[in-house]
């Protein structure tokens, strides 16, 4: 990878992380994305879409053809299994660890994972098997827990 594209691949923003991620789920519930279908479950405009979309081919994260269907490269793959782990893993610490309410820790997950480090990351899984193995799985301990987070 040309050092020009290792400075945009580091510096990517939540919103480029969000089109990767959204291509990456709509491959998989669909088996394929367009600029359309990106822009609906985004909730934004197709114009919009179409810059990003040319901002990642640039950098070498996508693959599109005029009016074709978008794609992840090999790069772009991994940003995208990176940003989804990152998600998984918050999400559940903050439902299994903190007991926070499925769909406001499915929110939260998601602005959080564009803030954390994968080092970070690596870190709360640990601390999740820890807390997993020394806590979660003993009724008592949970409730002692439940009962200081005053749930």
């Amino acid at each position: 990878m040309s050092t020009k594209r290792m400075e945009h691949f580091s510096k990517l923003t939540s919103a480029l992380e969000d089109y990767i991620e959204t291509i990456a789920l709509l491959k998989k519930k669909k088996k394929y994305a367009r600029i359309g279908d990106i822009a609906k479950e985004l909730e934004i405009k197709s114009s919009s879409v179409n810059v990003a979309v040319k901002f990642l081919v640039e950098i070498g994260l996508v693959i599109h053809e005029n009016y074709g269907y978008v794609d992840l490269t090999a790069e772009g793959e991994k940003v995208a299994q990176e940003v989804q782990r990152k998600h998984d893993s918050l999400y559940q610490f903050l439902t299994e660890v903190l007991f926070v309410d499925s769909e406001l820790a499915l929110k939260e997950a998601c602005e959080i994972e564009h803030s954390v480090s994968s080092d970070t990351i690596c870190r709360l899984e640990k601390l999740f098997l820890f807390l997993k193995e020394h806590i979660l799985d003993k009724k008592i301990k949970v409730k002692k827990l439940q009962s200081y987070l005053n749930i």
